[in-house]
């Protein structure tokens, strides 16, 4: 009998095991009538921040305008300056010109691949007002750092945390040492909906405020304050993530051992595997791997039916969609170009089975072992 295929996610095998709870919930909202800004969505907010352990919580239409409605509250605009990094998805540069302001690029950490902190300050001018690390691939940028360096030059800092719902630092919490946190419920995600939708999280209420006005065409009461945007989470998608919400803790253990299983069975590979430094807790939203044959493992990968894709293959400045006519400041980033080149993202999601954890290994060291004696026959 043929092994069946190992896919990139898992989100139909979740809700498959949510099925009655999920579709219950939905019709819950659809036989309530109220569907946009409703209770469902009160709700939600408010379990949340209490995860988040922050005093509110707003939902938005997805993280995008997450970050967007953070910059344009905080009153960043044409003429400011936002530091953050290349390596990460097109939509936290986006956010910033969205906004009209400038974003302005350093260079990743070689471990972590996050932002790295002791770039930052040379990237600071006069123009300069928010600084955005990325908690990329589930694990927090190094947040002390970032804070020092932006309480000593009166900046704000807004976390990107689309992939690090339940990560922690060593000794801090995400939103302990920030303006604001923004989150993505892409289905794909750690924490998925049925679609887009996203959240902002922080710890001042004056935000917060600003944030609702702001989702919701800058009405409050009815009444417009301000032009805004229709960025509102709805309630069919607060309702499913109040029943997820609840597993995210859980499904993140179940991406640790996941990871240690890679850990483990790719320990003697030329690959190098995902850095955690000590003390911080990483939830695994991509497990990556660094190989100069990244282009061939993804392919052998493929003819063995397994999914396996790169995040990300090119950096935000070298995209074709990268806005040349719109300002930006990009420093010298060879960690963030080398890092484009050689990543690739194993299957990981917290419904994969050892068994199917096993053969991706099984595959990866077939192709390793293969590629190595293909190099000495040529020697």
């Amino acid at each position: 009998m043929p092994e069946s295929n190992i896919g990139f996610y898992g989100h139909v095998k979740q809700y498959h095991n949510l099925k009655a709870e999920i579709d219950q919930a939905i019709l819950d909202v659809l036989e309530s009538g109220s569907y946009v800004l409703g209770p469902q969505l009160v709700k939600f907010e408010e379990e949340l921040a209490r995860y988040m352990k922050t005093k509110e919580t707003v939902g938005v239409n997805s993280g995008t305008d997450a970050l967007l409605l953070v910059f344009l509250a905080l009153g960043l605009g044409p003429g400011d300056e936002v530091i953050t990094t290349s390596n990460t998805f097109f939509a936290t540069a986006e956010a910033i010109w969205l906004a009209g302001a400038t974003p302005v690029f350093v260079d990743s950490d070689p471990r972590t691949r996050n932002i790295d902190a002791s770039k930052i300050e040379a990237a600071i001018t006069p123009k300069t007002r928010a600084i955005v690390p990325v908690h990329l691939y589930g694990l927090t940028a190094d947040m002390p750092a970032v804070a020092r360096i932006a309480k000593a030059n009166n900046l704000f800092v807004v976390e990107d945390c689309a992939q690090g719902i339940g990560a922690r630092g060593d000794r801090f919490a995400i939103g302990e040492l920030s303006d604001a946190v923004c989150l993505s419920f892409i289905i794909q995600k750690n924490l998925g909906c049925f679609g887009d939708g996203g959240a902002v999280a922080t710890n001042h209420k004056g935000l917060a405020a600003e944030i609702r006005k702001l989702r919701n065409h800058g009405s409050m009461k009815r009444s417009h304050h301000s032009i805004g945007y229709n960025s509102r989470l709805d309630d069919i998608h607060a309702a499913v993530l109040r029943v997820k919400l609840k597993r995210v803790d859980e499904w993140s253990e179940r991406r640790r051992e996941i990871a240690r299983l890679y850990d483990q069975g790719l320990a003697n590979t030329p690959m190098t595997l995902p850095f955690t430094p000590p003390g911080y807790e990483h939830v695994y939203h991509l497990y990556v791997v660094d190989s100069d044959g990244r282009d061939g493992l993804q392919a052998y990968l493929q003819s063995k039916g397994i999914t396996a894709l790169t995040h990300y293959p090119i950096a935000i400045h070298q995209q074709e969609g990268f806005p040349w006519g719109r300002p930006a400041r990009v420093g010298s980033l060879p960690v963030t170009e080398e890092s484009a080149a050689s990543v690739l993202s194993l299957p990981m999601y917290p419904e994969l089975t050892n068994e199917e954890v096993g053969r991706v290994i099984e595959e990866v060291m077939n192709w390793t072992a293969s590629r190595e004696a293909l190099s000495r026959q040529a020697v």
